[in-house]
This record gives structure tokens, C-alpha cells and sequence, in this order.
């Protein structure tokens, strides 16, 4: 069931297990991590294409990559068609094949300003974007929810368009703007978005496990699978799905500073790897403790060496 590759354009995926993109986390040390421990497409943090055509430095930062981690997916965000297109063509976007549009954003801050899930609700603004996105020559796929709320549900029609506009494949996450990342699936809704369209569809929302995946499968009929939150706690989830091993999460761990401090300097290092430490240890017994030791933590070599005592 997750072996199966996903052919997005010209691009063939080794499996319909992927990482969501997600803002503050999946640079690129975390998304290495993910790609070595199985996941079959890994996407970016969300870049502003305002950002990019202004030249941001943070933005820059943000679509950080190399060849040692393969084909990434680049995902972006605005609601201007002629900026989105100048995005897809820009010089800091040419080493990503696949430009994935975000239009399932349900923060206030996106949302207010029209880009994200404001989209759903101007589905043919949001058509004309992919349309001219399309023209830049990338792949270009959508990831949208189900609606704006539960009187306003749209999946199926909006897949269509997204189908029609020229979207090589859809992410659907599987909730509606209101409701954030909390509350149940519409696994229904989704399964409506799988029988319109002829392209990949991957089922998004509720995965913390091989087991929420099957179901998520089995329920929507979706080609694959997108996993957000429980990578952050346990990026070793995508070896449940692969079947491979897993290594101990000290070493996972170790792996991910060594490559964050060669990419950040000390202070970014610092900061972002207790918080990650904090997730490594969600669920375990003495985790609250284990994390006030992280984050009372001064240096980097202070992180490292609680990690190896604490992680197992």
C-alpha cells in the first residue's frame, strides 16, 4: 500500500508517503532526515512569492538545497496570478522541479490577506494562478482543505478546477479552515475530490501512524499519504510505513544537529534544536522534566550530550 510511486509530471516518487511542508520546521536538515528515514517527497516550508520577488534573505534561507537530498518539492503562497508566476520563475526556485501552490493555509495573518485558504473561497481566482503558475514551465500541484467551514464544503469542485487549471496532482487536507489542525477527517469529502479527478490525490490530516494511514487510504481511496505533526515527534514514523529499520532516536537526533549546525549558525542551532528536542521526547515518561533540561541547555554541545543520555 506504501511502496507504490507517485509519477507527478515527469517526476517518479520512490513511495506515496510524503512529508507536509510545514512553516518553522521543514528545513533542510529535517527534511534530509525524513528523506533517509523513508519519506517519498519532501516540500519545503512555505515561501511568501512577494518574498521571492523582492529578493528576501530570509526567503533565500527558506529554499535552502542540495543534490545530497534529491527531488524536494517548493511550495509557495500569494494570490496575485502574474507574482505567483514570476515566483515559479525565479533563479531560488530552479532547483525544484515541483512548485506545490498552498491554498489550505488557515492562519489568520495568510488567511486576512487573502493567500492560503482565502482561495477557497475565490475558486476562480484560484484557478487563474495555477493556470499562469502552470505557464513557468514547473510541475505545479495544489494543496488545498475541504472547505472554509462545514457549510461551505468545496473539495470536489475545487479539485476539478485545480485538475482543469493544469495541477499535476492535489494534496487534500481533510479538514475545514475553521476547524485549524484540530478536530475529525472528512474522509467523505476527500473521497468525492479521488473519483472527479484523473491525478494523483494525497490524503492529508490525522496521520500518527501506519495505522492512520491505512485508514486514511482505505476511507478516501486517495493515491497516498501526507504526514505533518508526528514527523516533528517522531521522524522515524516514515520507517513504519517503508518497512525499514529504525535507527535509535539518539542518532537520528545526532544526524539532524550535525547537519543544522553546518547549514545555521550557533544561536539558530541552539534555539531550533531544543525545540526539537522537546518533540523527540514527547510521550516518553519524564518528559516534562527531560524537556525543562533541554531548554535550560546554553550551548549546542550541552543539547548533544543530553540527547545521547535521554534518547533511546
Amino acid at each position: 500500500m506504501f511502496q507504490t510511486k507517485i509519477k507527478i509530471g515527469d517526476v517518479v516518487t520512490k513511495n506515496n508517503v510524503f512529508l507536509a511542508p510545514l512553516a518553522g520546521y521543514t528545513n533542510y536538515p529535517f527534511r534530509r532526515v525524513c528523506k533517509e528515514l523513508g519519506a517519498g517527497l519532501c516540500y519545503t516550508e512555505m515561501v511568501s512569492a512577494k518574498g521571492l520577488k523582492y529578493g528576501s534573505e530570509n526567503t533565500k534561507e527558506l529554499l535552502y538545497t542540495n543534490e545530497k537530498e534529491g527531488v524536494v518539492a517548493a511550495q509557495i503562497f500569494g494570490n496575485d496570478p502574474a507574482i505567483m508566476r514570476e515566483a515559479c520563475e525565479n533563479p531560488a526556485l530552479a532547483p525544484f522541479p515541483i512548485v506545490d501552490i498552498n491554498m489550505g493555509c488557515p492562519v489568520p495573518k495568510i488567511y486576512k490577506n487573502g493567500e492560503g485558504s482565502a482561495l477557497l473561497g475565490e475558486p476562480a481566482l484560484a484557478e487563474k494562478i495555477v493556470q499562469e503558475c502552470v505557464k513557468s514551465g514547473k510541475i505545479i500541484t495544489v494543496k488545498f482543505r475541504v472547505g472554509l467551514d462545514e457549510k461551505t464544503l468545496v473539495t470536489e469542485e475545487f479539485a476539478k478546477r485545480m485538475e482543469g487549471a493544469g495541477a499535476r496532482l492535489i494534496t487534500i487536507h481533510g479538514r475545514t479552515r475553521d476547524k485549524m489542525y484540530a478536530g475529525e477527517v472528512n474522509f467523505l469529502e476527500i473521497a468525492k475530490a479521488k473519483r472527479a479527478v484523473k491525478i494523483p490525490v494525497i490524503a492529508h490530516g490525522g496521520v500518527f501512524s501506519k495505522k492512520d494511514g491505512v485508514r486514511l487510504m482505505q476511507e478516501t481511496g486517495a493515491d497516498g499519504v501526507m504526514i505533518a505533526r508526528a514527523a516533528l515527534f517522531e521522524p522515524r514514523v516514515f520507517c513504519e510505513f517503508t518497512g525499514e529499520q529504525k535507527p535509535p532516536k539518539a542518532e537520528t537526533f545526532a544526524r539532524q544537529l550535525a547537519w543544522t549546525r553546518e547549514l545555521f549558525d550557533e544561536r539558530f542551532t541552539l534555539v531550533f534544536m531544543r525545540k526539537m528536542a522537546s518533540f523527540y521526547v514527547k510521550g516518553e515518561r519524564g518528559a516534562a522534566a527531560y524537556k525543562e533540561k533541554f531548554f535550560a541547555a546554553q550551548t549546542i554541545e550541552e543539547v548533544e550530550k543530553l540527547a545521547a543520555e535521554i534518547l533511546k
